[in-house]
């Protein structure tokens, strides 16, 4: 169990992605604390984890009170914080001039500065304990420009240099601070833009997902359990020189020159 004795703060743990992090950690000896908005998605969550293994704490990641709520639920549940993992999260859609004020807010909020407001709060008890392992859960959008998606990629992009600063900062304290770049991975979110994707289309849910998924090399779309892998190993002693780093996991999309695609045939 790579991961034995320690505590991890979860964002966005109730569905997909975070989920299956909180799931991942507790099968290496984690304890976790998930956190999200809908306190029955968490409470769906607790119950498939061992008696013990899990808290939850519902709040909102945007607001600074609910933020220090958090963390102070999981050092008093668990005693110290020793993983951190952003990965709440919102998608939405706007090229720069379509974007309203607003959205733009929203999504900064909930995907960058949430991240900064649970670094701020977790890394003096990181430091008290002798380190830690943060790891922001960015996207390939973060290096990449999908169609009109203004708001998420700037967010994304945000993510992958907050984690870097930390790293910087941070490593003469025994904290390791990293970003992952998923590309689609199957989960209740993504379904929602296949839904859309087949709307326009003129296909089904699974058949939007075949069309994204010729873009990558290996012809398929992540499941959650292949990202909560990748953030096993950032949290566990086997990335203890790996800082700074930014790990994309999307079956090779991003290498794919767009231009070329044609002559695979």
């Amino acid at each position: 169990m790579k991961l034995q004795g320690r505590v991890a703060l979860i964002t966005g743990g109730g569905t997909g992605i975070g989920a299956a992090i909180a799931q991942r950690y507790v099968a290496e000896g984690a304890k976790v604390c998930i956190t999200g908005r809908r306190r029955e998605k968490l409470d769906a969550v607790l119950k498939g984890l061992p008696n013990g293994s899990g808290v939850a704490c519902a709040g909102d990641v945007t607001k600074p009170a609910d933020v220090d709520r958090m963390v102070s639920t999981v050092i008093d549940w668990g005693g110290r914080l020793d993983i951190l993992v952003n990965n709440a999260g919102v998608t939405t859609m706007g090229a720069v001039a379509d974007v309203d004020l607003a959205t733009w807010q929203e999504t900064i909020d909930t995907n960058l500065t949430s991240a900064f407001l649970t670094m701020r709060a977790s890394i003096p008890h990181m430091i008290k304990g002798g380190g830690g392992s943060i790891i922001n859960i960015s996207s390939e959008a973060g290096l990449r420009c999908p169609p009109a998606l203004a708001a998420y990629c700037a967010s994304k992009a945000g993510m992958i240099m907050l984690a870097q600063q930390a790293a910087l900062d941070y490593a003469p304290f025994g904290i390791r601070s990293n970003a992952v770049c998923p590309g689609w991975v199957r989960t209740s979110m993504s379904e929602a833009d296949m839904d859309k994707l087949a709307g326009m289309i003129g296909t089904d849910r699974e058949g939007a997902f075949a069309r994204v998924a010729r873009g990558v090399p290996q012809g398929r779309v992540a499941d959650p359990s292949e990202i909560a892998g990748v953030c096993a190993f950032l949290a566990s002693d086997d990335a203890s020189f790996v800082t700074g780093a930014c790990l994309v996991v999307d079956g090779g999309a991003a290498i794919v020159d767009a231009g070329m695609v044609a002559f695979r045939g």
